[in-house]
């Protein structure tokens, strides 16, 4: 059985062995258009995989750890910057760093960051000593203390 659409807008089957034309006829209904708001689709929202990442990093949600965050920056040549950010405000950063550069022999300086707020900057690659001074003096627990860097 074969079907076929004829001029008259009429749809029939023809069989192939008997070369019958026409054994039944049936009218077509013309096709409604469908819109993309008649449609009742919902979509899946979209996976972020960072989305974990930035939801500890923002601090917004129960549990989340305040990380104390210890990154060296290169400079020119053999020359690095130290950088700790994340200390609790409550804390006096110059005093902090007062008791760094005596410990280490180095300079350094507290600079306000517009989005980091107080980063403490030192002199030289002091990333382990800044992260053992910082567990010993009590400021930090260790497990709080993300070391960054080659």
């Amino acid at each position: 059985m074969l079907l076929y659409e004829s001029d008259f807008g009429t749809l029939g089957f023809c069989s192939r062995s008997t070369n019958q034309s026409v054994i039944s006829s049936v009218p077509i209904k013309p096709q409604q258009p469908s819109f993309m708001s008649d449609l009742d689709i919902t979509l899946p929202s979209a996976f972020d995989p960072f989305a974990e990442a930035n939801a500890e990093d923002s601090g917004a949600g129960p549990g989340t750890k305040d990380y104390v965050h210890v990154r060296i920056q290169q400079r020119n040549g053999r020359k690095s910057l130290t950088t700790v950010q994340g200390l609790k405000k409550e804390f006096s950063y110059n005093k902090i760093l007062k008791d760094l550069k005596k410990e280490f022999c180095c300079n350094g300086t507290v600079v306000q960051d517009p989005e980091l707020g107080q980063v403490i900057q030192l002199q030289g690659d002091q990333r382990k000593n800044v992260a053992t001074f910082l567990v010993q003096a009590g400021i930090a627990k260790k497990e709080n203390i993300k070391i960054h860097g080659f």
